[in-house]
């Protein structure tokens, strides 16, 4: 199937983004199509949260334009379900899981309004798909940090998201749950259009569809393979891929300096 028959989620279009006058972002070129499964990776400073804004309408681009089922951004991002890096919070804090996961009705409800039954039946149905409707009861804080994050992503279902946008979505996560968060976002994956960034090349190169590589300039062809030459154009390094069936690690070695062992 072509992708001119599969609707267009996210369209960014030569997009060049910064601060002050600093640009950060030159040149970002990228179409998201329905079902699309979608990673990025890249170094650190080389803009993915600066894209992460743009998408969501927090940074207006300098130059080109970006649009969400085919409106602006700062409209288009109540399609957008966001989850972002886990960040530490007061465990004490008397919060529990449904009460998080119910603040994605707030994109639909507002602050003022009461949650409605249509609301309850949403949230219980995205804790059910992330296994947390069990622990709806519990302290956010008495949670393991992986199953926090599944929380988290129950509280971005709720905003009954088109595109569900993830940053770092396994960082600070065990290996164990790290899986079990990759393959629920493929099940997901069946209903909604996700777009993540990592740092995770081996997750990238095993769960996503489709692969790019961030920095600064965006290198992306809708394909899964991550070649040495997407890799040493965005690290600016040689890169060997080592890999047992599937990519799973990045190593770059780089050339010995004159008086080295």
């Amino acid at each position: 199937m072509s992708m001119q028959s599969v609707p267009e989620v996210l369209s960014i279009q030569h997009v060049w983004a910064g601060y002050d006058h600093e640009t950060i972002l030159e040149d970002i070129t990228l179409s998201v199509y329905e079902h699309d499964f979608i990673g990025l990776i890249g170094p650190n400073g080389g803009g993915k949260t600066t894209l992460v804004k743009v998408i969501l309408g927090l940074l207006r681009p300098q130059r080109g334009e970006v649009r969400i089922l085919g409106q602006r951004a700062r409209i288009g991002r109540r399609f957008i379900g966001y989850v972002p890096q886990l960040a530490e919070f007061d465990r004490a804090f008397p919060i529990s899981v449904w009460e998080v996961a119910c603040m994605g009705r707030l994109v639909r409800r507002g602050l003022f309004r009461r949650y409605t039954a249509a609301d309850n039946a949403i949230v219980e149905m995205a804790l059910r798909r992330v296994a947390m409707l069990e622990y709806r009861h519990r302290p956010i804080g008495t949670l393991s940090t992986g199953q926090r994050q599944r929380v988290y992503i129950a509280r971005a279902l709720a905003t009954e998201p088109t595109l569900l946008l993830l940053d770092e979505p396994t960082a600070s996560v065990d290996p164990e749950m790290r899986t079990s968060i990759y393959e629920l976002l493929q099940m997901l994956n069946q209903q909604i259009t996700i777009m993540l960034i990592s740092h995770d090349v081996g997750a990238i190169a095993t769960y996503v569809k489709t692969v790019g590589c961030l920095n600064r300039r965006l290198y992306y062809h809708h394909e899964r393979q991550i070649t040495s030459e997407m890799l040493e154009a965005v690290y600016r390094c040689p890169i060997d891929l080592i890999a047992h069936g599937v990519p799973h690690r990045v190593v770059a070695p780089h050339p010995q300096q004159k008086g080295e062992q």
